[in-house]
């Protein structure tokens, strides 16, 4: 009797708890908060784990750590940046559709008990930070080895409040003028990748070129190292796009599954591209062809169907393959990693992608493809304003910068003893 008594009780705290309601008084919703916490965790990872192994891999040994430390001191000076006053700037009260106010300065306003949808605010709030943070670092991928680390500092924070900051406003703030226009950016094709590309490209022509480049072989340290730098960014990319749902949610998981499928056609198209052409797959151009599809799908994870996400990391990684081995030869610039011609030119196809395929039984708006033209024209008009603004106010705070500092770039001699050693007196490795 005592043993059916207890099983019944049992029984009743177990349906108990299942009846409970998935929110709490506060709008907080518990399951969309867990996974924004995981979410938010994974991208914080994609930068001082996930890009600065990728980075540092393909960077000459001599520069391997100048490297990781550019991702790692982006990051840590986005961070600061961002809850000072990036996310105020950002999603603030809005001022004409261009930017946002001070009315978040210090996060003033934003308590323990704040709600933004289903989630604590306070998890918004970092949820973005993360993506500043990795926004900035894929700039010092245009002019690693040759930087001058304190100018680079200096940098990352002025490209934060004046660059990213306004961009993340037009296109996710509420009034933003593109969000208005309903231009589509389901995870930063445009405020994150197109952005950090033009800004790398233009800073890159600042600084100037390596010594020796385009005469002397630059071979990487360790390409094992940025494999799997690269498996970390595919792993995070999973919080970086389903996360960018904001709940867990149908929306999480199609983002989940167009976002694996976008990077796994990259890969295989990349190495049939470099096979046919070279006569071998390189495990970088599989590589890089992961990290083509994700930046394609990135502004589409959530708006198309598994036939657009296969034709957006097909396209996207003949797009990377072309500004790497074509387009950067051609022209002659020193876009050291690619940050322009990965990020950048992905980013564009990627937007301008989501406009012809965006899927309406998925959730969204219609693309080109699925009748609705004047979407496409949207995602150019969104493409061309992000192009336009971060090259400018990126050459803008580079060329103050280059005067207040006396030069963006180190001297001869740091850069040919490496910046391991002439900047931070270390070295990677022990090779002797």
């Amino acid at each position: 009797m005592k043993t059916g008594k207890a099983s019944l009780l049992k029984g009743a705290l177990l349906a108990l708890l299942l009846a409970t309601p998935a929110f709490a008084g506060d709008g907080i919703n518990h399951g969309d908060t867990a996974w924004l916490l995981i979410s938010t965790a994974l991208v914080v990872m994609m930068t001082p784990a996930g890009l600065a192994m990728f980075y540092a891999g393909m960077a000459r040994v001599k520069n391997v750590l100048n490297t990781i430390g550019m991702s790692y001191i982006a990051y840590a000076v986005a961070s600061v940046v961002w809850v000072v006053i990036g996310y105020s700037l950002a999603f603030g009260k809005d001022i004409g559709g261009f930017i946002g106010g001070l009315n978040h300065l210090f996060l003033s306003g934003i308590g323990v008990n704040s709600v933004s949808g289903t989630i604590p605010t306070l998890l918004f709030v970092s949820f973005q930070m993360a993506f500043a943070g990795i926004a900035v670092a894929i700039v010092s991928g245009s002019v690693i080895e040759r930087m001058k680390f304190s100018s680079w500092a200096i940098f990352s924070a002025l490209w934060i409040i004046f660059v990213y900051a306004p961009i993340a406003h037009w296109v996710w703030g509420d009034g933003g003028w593109l969000l208005k226009m309903d231009a589509l950016d389901f995870a930063g094709g445009a405020v994150i990748h197109i952005n950090a590309g033009i800004s790398g490209l233009v800073l890159a022509y600042l600084v100037g070129k390596r010594k020796g480049y385009g005469k002397t072989a630059m071979f990487p340290s360790s390409i094992a190292l940025t494999a799997l730098g690269v498996g970390l960014l595919w792993f995070g990319w999973f919080g970086f796009n389903g996360g960018s749902a904001l709940a867990a949610n149908s929306s999480a998981a199609l983002a989940l599954i167009t976002t694996n499928t976008a990077a796994a056609m990259g890969a295989i198209t990349w190495m049939i591209i470099e096979w046919m052409r070279d006569g071998h797959p390189t495990v970088l151009g599989i590589v890089s062809g992961v990290v083509a599809g994700l930046v394609g799908i990135t502004p589409a994870a959530g708006f198309v169907g598994i036939i657009g996400a296969l034709i957006i990391g097909l396209t996207s990684a003949i797009v990377g393959y072309f500004g790497v081995a074509i387009l950067k030869p051609k022209l002659g610039y020193d876009d050291s990693l690619d940050a322009f011609g990965v990020h950048g030119l992905c980013g564009i196809w990627g937007a301008l992608a989501t406009g012809l395929f965006a899927n309406p039984s998925m959730g969204g708006k219609a693309g080109l493809f699925f009748g609705n033209p004047h979407q496409f024209i949207v995602q150019l008009i969104s493409v061309v304003a992000v192009i336009v603004y971060a090259g400018v106010v990126t050459f803008i705070i580079g060329s103050v910068i280059k005067v207040v500092t006396g030069g963006l770039r180190v001297d001869e001699e740091k850069e040919y003893d490496g910046l391991d050693k002439s900047i931070h007196g270390e070295r990677a490795f022990e090779l002797e």
